[in-house]
C-alpha cells in the first residue's frame, strides 16, 4: 500500500485532502510540492530549485534546514519534548525570555507564551483590556491605523483594517476606531483626535514603520515617535506588533530601535524562531504585570494554549538569537540593506515602477497598472507566475512586489533577483 501511494504525485495527494491559505481553490495554480530545503533554495520532487526570497511568508531568518537550529532542536527532543506551562516550567523557556529582555528595550520586563502572531495579539489585547478592568475602568475602545493587519483570529481581525478579508465577519468584530498612519502634514490632526478619545481608549496597536500584508506601506520612524508621546500623555497603553519587524528586518533587531518612545507591550512570532518552529511571544511592561497580581483570583489573566512555550520552539528560538547574534548575520543584514538602498535608485527610475520603497531588508514598489493598487490586481499572479518560472520565489501583494530574503543570501544572488526583477518589469511593458 504504502508504495502505491508513493507512485502518486505529492501534488495529486495534496489537492484530494487539504485546503490552502489565502487561497481559492477552485482556479488556483496546482501546488507545488517541496521535499527540500536548504538555506534560500526550495526542491521541488522533479529537481527543481527556487530562491524563497520571500523567506516562506517572512519567517526564515538564517536559511531553510539550518544545521545549528537542527542540532538544537534534535538536543532537545532528546531531553523534554513537552510539559505543561501552567504550573511548571524549564530551561529552554527560563533562557529565552532571559535573552530576548536583553535585547528589548528596557522596560519590556514580563513574557508570555503562547502560538503564532495571531495569538501573540489576543494575548496583547486582552491585557489591555483587563488591565482596565483590574483597576475598575472600564476602557474598551481600541485605537488602530487604517490598512493594519494582525492576525487572522476574531481579535486580531477586529484590530486589522477592514477589507474583503474581514467583510463576512463584520456584525461579529468589536468597536475600533482607525486612523491614519502618521505624517507631517496630518499629525496634529491626530494628535487631537486621540486626545479627545482618551477616556475611552484601552490601547493602540500598531505596525511600527512598516504595515506589511496591506503592501509594504512604510512610514517614519519620527512621526510615530509623536503618536507614541501622545499616548503616554494620555494614559493610553500601546501594543507595537513586531509579529513581522522584529529580528533584523529594518535592519535593526527590532523597530522598536529606530524608536525614542517606547511601548507598553510587544508582540513577536514569524522569525522568532528562524522560521522552524511556530511560536508567540507577548512581552509586557512591569506596571501591565502588577495590574494582574492579587489576591482576587478574578484579576488573573485567564489565557493560556497547549503548547505555550514548548521547549522545541524555545530551543529553535535560542539557536535562532544565537545565530543572529553573530557578527557575519549582522553583517549580511547590513549588506543587504545597502543592497536595497542602490537597487531602489535604478527602480525608481523604471516607467513601470511606482513607489519603490525600502527599510533593512524589506524591499518593495508597486507595478504601475490601470487598475491601480490593489491585493486583488490580475497583475499579480501573472508576475508570481513568471518569476516562479525562473526559479525565484515571490509573492506579490496584487501589484505589489516585494523581497524579504534570508539572511544568508549572497551579494551575488541578490543581484541575480534584482536583474531578473528589471526583466520582467521590461517585458511587462
Amino acid at each position: 500500500m504504502t508504495t502505491i501511494i508513493n507512485k502518486i504525485s505529492l501534488q495529486k495527494r495534496d489537492k484530494a485532502v487539504n485546503w490552502h491559505p489565502y487561497t481559492q481553490m477552485k482556479t488556483a495554480n496546482n501546488t507545488i510540492p517541496i521535499v527540500k530545503g536548504k538555506g534560500i533554495y526550495l526542491y521541488d520532487e522533479e529537481g527543481n530549485k527556487y530562491m524563497d526570497v520571500v523567506s516562506s511568508w517572512w519567517v526564515t531568518l538564517h536559511g531553510h534546514a539550518h544545521p545549528y537550529i537542527a542540532q538544537r532542536v534534535f538536543e532537545q527532543l532528546n531531553t523534554l519534548e513537552q510539559v505543561i506551562f501552567a504550573g511548571f516550567t524549564h530551561e529552554p523557556a527560563v533562557e529565552l525570555s532571559e535573552r530576548l529582555l536583553k535585547l528589548l528595550p528596557s522596560d519590556q520586563e514580563k513574557v508570555f507564551y503562547s502560538d503564532n502572531g495571531s495569538t501573540a495579539v489576543e494575548v496583547a489585547l486582552k491585557m489591555c483590556i483587563q488591565y482596565a478592568h483590574n483597576q475598575g475602568k472600564k476602557k474598551t475602545k481600541i485605537l488602530a491605523f487604517k490598512n493594519a493587519y494582525h492576525g487572522d483570529t476574531f481579535g486580531a481581525m477586529s484590530v486589522s483594517g477592514k477589507s474583503y478579508w474581514t467583510q463576512p465577519f463584520e456584525s461579529m468584530l468589536f468597536e475600533v476606531i482607525f486612523i491614519d498612519t502618521p505624517n507631517p502634514e496630518n499629525l496634529k490632526q491626530l494628535q487631537a483626535q486621540i486626545t479627545a478619545l482618551a477616556d475611552e481608549v484601552a490601547c493602540f496597536i500598531y505596525e511600527p514603520l512598516v504595515q506589511g500584508a496591506a503592501g509594504m506601506l512604510m512610514y517614519r520612524a519620527e512621526d510615530l515617535n509623536s503618536l507614541m508621546k501622545i499616548c503616554r500623555e494620555q494614559g493610553i497603553l500601546m501594543i507595537q506588533d513586531e509579529v513581522f519587524t522584529g529580528f533584523g528586518r529594518t535592519g535593526k533587531f527590532f523597530a522598536a530601535n529606530h524608536l525614542t518612545e517606547q511601548p507598553d507591550i510587544m508582540c513577536f512570532s514569524k522569525g522568532l524562531t528562524g522560521g522552524t518552529m511556530p511560536m508567540g511571544i507577548t512581552t509586557c511592561s512591569n506596571g501591565i504585570y502588577s495590574a494582574f497580581l492579587s489576591d482576587d483570583h478574578h484579576k488573573t489573566l485567564f489565557h493560556g494554549h497547549s503548547f505555550t512555550a514548548n521547549p522545541l520552539a524555545c530551543a529553535a528560538a535560542l539557536a535562532s538569537m544565537e545565530l543572529l547574534l553573530q557578527k557575519d548575520t549582522q553583517m549580511n543584514i547590513n549588506r543587504i540593506t545597502q543592497q536595497n538602498s542602490v537597487f531602489v535608485k535604478t527602480l525608481s527610475g523604471h516607467p513601470q515602477v511606482e513607489n519603490a520603497r525600502h527599510i533593512g531588508t524589506i524591499l518593495a514598489f508597486d507595478f504601475k497598472t490601470v487598475q491601480g493598487t490593489s491585493y486583488f490586481n490580475e497583475i499579480g499572479k501573472k508576475l508570481y507566475n513568471e518569476f516562479l518560472q525562473r526559479g525565484i520565489i515571490m509573492r506579490p501583494l496584487g501589484n505589489v512586489l516585494y523581497l524579504v530574503p534570508p539572511y544568508c543570501i549572497s551579494a551575488e544572488e541578490l543581484d541575480f533577483v534584482y536583474q531578473n526583477i528589471i526583466e520582467v518589469l521590461d517585458q511587462f511593458k
